[in-house]
């Protein structure tokens, strides 16, 4: 099959960028690493770019087509060739690039290594020989563990394109994973660094790593999760800790959103003070509804007992975050319409991901 490409190429050393186009001639089964791999060959070997497995689980070959992140292994071009579309081909975004399609991974790593990467023991929990942690305990990191830190995700991360500084949703999905894990014994410690400026609660909610994980991980749920851990645990000094948990406090008290008072809970008096030009103009538009009487739902007997629930159930932190589990979707619906195999069969070694509530009191335990 004839597949075009449209190629940005860029020399960090002169600035010369420039979109050149491409034709080769591959075999149906071809990916889009597989092309390139053609372009370099046969057309132009100062094509630069990254790949090492070919095979989705190194996370070397991460790039934008279309102007999204994807792993250059994973996209197969045949329906792309077919359809006659010419694809834009371009380096990772929010890192500087180095040539072509390669990208500085540095600033990628120094935020990895920023959330202590590494398992800090309990070894109060080690009792003779191996510290034992049963299955379920541990599927509530699954998809977190699933990492391959190719940068997908920190390349379509709004937040660190407004604030480099923000340590951004592959390092933060990495914290959550030692969060998480029963063994570790620097919880507090990790959720209160992560809580610092730039950290979780600068997260804009986009979801676009989510959307752009070419493994499932879904970052943006693995932050809603710290974020959720760190208010269980009394750590909401940021200001984005504080709204969040103004909305629950007026969700359980009148079933609705009390937006009068959403600045003063959240800011403080003086910065309520502060905005108070900007309050009148909103009141003479309509826009700012009145503080009293305040309003109570109908119903709101339901959002109460939905809180005491949550609260006699346990499910204050993580285990009431609700996911998205995008990645399951597209793994059925994929399997589903073309009869393939199952990567989570028993047969397989992968355990199949899913909410803890799912199998409360499952048997099993992983070291």
């Amino acid at each position: 099959m004839q597949v075009g490409l449209k190629i940005w190429r860029y020399d960090s050393k002169t600035g010369d960028r420039a979109l050149r186009e491409y034709e080769v001639d591959a075999p149906e089964e071809a990916t889009l690493l597989d092309c390139l791999d053609l372009v370099k060959d046969k057309h132009d070997g100062s094509l630069a770019y990254r790949k090492s497995c070919r095979m989705m689980i190194c996370g070397s070959c991460g790039m934008r087509m279309d102007g999204g992140a994807v792993l250059a292994c994973k996209v197969r071009m045949y329906d792309i060739a077919k359809e006659g579309h010419v694809p834009v081909i371009s380096a990772m975004g929010n890192l500087p690039i180095v040539k072509d399609l390669v990208v500085d991974m540095d600033p990628f790593w120094q935020k990895m290594r920023a959330v202590d990467p590494y398992l800090q023991p309990r070894f109060d929990q080690a009792e003779e020989r191996e510290n034992i942690v049963s299955q379920p305990r541990m599927d509530v990191i699954h998809k977190e563990s699933l990492c391959i830190n190719c940068g997908c995700c920190v390349s379509e991360c709004n937040s660190m394109e407004a604030d480099p500084d923000f340590l951004g949703p592959a390092a933060l999905a990495k914290g959550m994973r030692f969060v998480g894990d029963p063994r570790d014994g620097a919880t507090i410690e990790r959720l209160e660094k992560y809580s610092e400026p730039h950290g979780l609660w600068d997260c804009t909610r986009c979801y676009f790593c989510n959307e752009r994980c070419p493994k499932g991980v879904d970052p943006r749920d693995a932050i809603a999760k710290l974020g959720a851990e760190a208010m269980k645990n009394g750590i909401d000094r940021d200001m984005g800790a504080k709204h969040a948990k103004w909305f629950v406090t007026s969700a359980k008290t009148t079933g609705w959103l009390r937006e009068t008072e959403l600045v003063p809970k959240t800011q403080g008096i003086v910065s309520s003070i502060k905005e108070m030009k900007f309050a009148m103009g909103l009141a003479v538009k309509g826009k700012v509804p009145p503080p009293f009487p305040p309003h109570v739902a109908a119903d709101i007997h339901e959002s109460r007992a939905l809180f005491d629930l949550i609260k006699t159930q346990g499910r204050d932190g993580a285990a009431g975050i609700v996911q998205g589990e995008k990645a399951l979707g597209r793994i059925e619906a994929h399997h589903d319409a073309s009869g393939g195999r199952d990567p989570y069969t028993e047969a397989d070694s992968a355990p199949r991901p899913y909410l803890p509530s799912e199998r409360e009191g499952t048997e099993g335990v992983t070291q």
